[in-house]
């Protein structure tokens, strides 16, 4: 059955396998449901989480693009900006999601977001008031 979502999470696919390499990103398609993704992202260089490797889960549903995929760390993190289920507290995911971002626009603000931390608004107070403080005590207390 083809659907609007399903279309526009083929397209978000297509996107990947043609722009994807060499951006530190690797996401899968479970193969008995399109609507769920794996994804891989390697902590950026310089960073308190270089050389992390991290794992992800994306579930889309059929009100996608309008409504944003659910996205969230397997791997357990320890990030101003995660919480400690793994949820993410990043806007583009919840009140400024627009039909415009894709999976690749999605991964990439992740990246960013572990390059660049907001302390602003966080989803974990203390790793927040860590990173303000020092960011170097955070490599001691994340988990790979």
């Amino acid at each position: 059955m083809s659907t609007p979502a399903r279309r526009r999470i083929l397209a978000d696919w297509k996107k990947y396998q043609n722009e994807g390499a060499g951006m530190g990103i690797l996401l899968s398609i479970n193969s008995d449901n399109m609507m769920r993704w794996e994804a891989v992202i390697f902590g950026p260089d310089d960073t308190e989480w270089e050389g992390g490797i991290f794992n992800l889960s994306m579930e889309f549903t059929e009100e996608y693009p309008t409504k944003p995929p659910k996205v969230v760390f397997l791997t357990k993190m320890y990030h101003p900006n995660i919480y400690v289920n793994g949820d993410i507290c990043l806007d583009i995911l919840q009140k400024k999601w627009t039909q415009f971002y894709d999976s690749m626009a999605i991964m990439q603000s992740l990246q960013q977001l572990l390059t660049d931390p907001n302390t602003e608004s966080p989803a974990n107070n203390e790793a927040a008031q860590r990173f303000d403080s020092n960011s170097s005590l955070l490599l001691i207390t994340y988990c790979r």
